[in-house]
């Protein structure tokens, strides 16, 4: 079976659509189409000149702290994407990513800062006291209007979690679930995937954090929540009796790639897009998915 890296680079073959933000083309080609949110687009994994990642190293002022690189994470960052809630360890898989980016843009780990920015924070129209975020933000053309967004570095599905026993658990497609009461965090593509790929009847019910959906599944609140498919092979570790229900299909409706998060315009946009994309061809991401989340890919899929 493909990696879910490998099965994003045979999608761009095909399709070839590039989702790099319009900051990232500071050349004359033209601005590649963008993602949106009621179509899946397969990402194009180019490789920029070289010096477009050491135009943002540390003596080039690109950051808001001049010669450090300050990273941007959700409080709690969790399993498997970091290790121990603790970003700084280059553990789990997007602090792996993080490390390797700021590797490649030429930062030491003492030149590196780590900050906590909730989700909504981190992707709100506004200043931003950091240089690069992550925390499986989701591609999505509308998010492009207050933020700028990398290349993707993860191909990510959703799933549904469900207590063993409940009807939803019982769920063998997606209409099978369009009549339970399902939750997800707010402004979140999970939370989107609940009203456009799923078709729920019921208002889903939106959760500050991941914490909270998780609470409101234990004690019956909601049938079932909505996470990324990692997520949710984690959350059932963490509470006894969850099972991951199933996968949705890909493509769905929802854009399901992860980029990373940047201030508007930042010059810093065409540099991560670049490290990022290095990643790729050299198949480092692809051993990151090894590593880090092997054994998230054996849910049934709902059609």
């Amino acid at each position: 079976m493909l990696s879910p890296l490998r099965r994003l680079r045979a999608a761009a073959v095909i399709i070839a659509v590039a989702v790099i933000p319009a900051a990232c083309t500071a050349s004359s080609e033209p601005d590649p189409v963008p993602a949106t949110t009621t179509s899946l687009a397969p990402a194009t994994t180019r490789i920029p000149p070289t010096d477009a990642i050491d135009d943002c190293g540390p003596g080039s002022r690109t950051t808001h702290t001049a010669g450090v690189l300050t990273l941007a994470t959700d409080d709690p960052a969790y399993a498997p994407w970091f290790v121990d809630n603790d970003p700084a360890n280059g553990q789990g898989y997007e602090g792996a990513v993080a490390a390797a980016v700021a590797e490649r843009l030429g930062y030491t780990p003492e030149q590196i800062r780590f900050e906590r920015v909730g989700f909504n924070e981190m992707i709100a129209p506004r200043g931003k006291t950091f240089d690069v975020g992550l925390g499986q933000v989701t591609i999505v053309d509308t998010r492009r209007e207050a933020v700028d967004l990398s290349s993707p570095y993860y191909a990510v599905g959703q799933a549904i979690v469900a207590r063993q026993g409940s009807p939803a658990a019982a769920a063998t497609s997606l209409a099978d679930l369009s009549g339970m009461r399902l939750g997800a965090q707010q402004g979140s593509t999970s939370l989107l995937a609940i009203t456009d790929t799923i078709h729920a009847d019921a208002e889903p019910v939106a959760f500050e954090t991941t914490d909270d959906a998780k609470s409101a599944l234990t004690d019956g609140t909601v049938d079932g929540i909505v996470v990324d498919l990692p997520t949710g092979f984690q959350i059932t570790e963490q509470i006894p009796g969850t099972v991951v229900v199933g996968q949705f299909p890909r493509p769905n409706e929802v854009t399901e790639f992860f980029g990373m998060v940047l201030e508007k315009d930042s010059p810093l946009t065409p540099c991560v897009s670049a490290a990022i994309d290095s990643l790729y061809a050299d198949g480092t991401l692809d051993e990151f998915a090894t590593q880090w989340l092997a054994g998230t890919g054996g849910a049934p899929v709902l059609e």
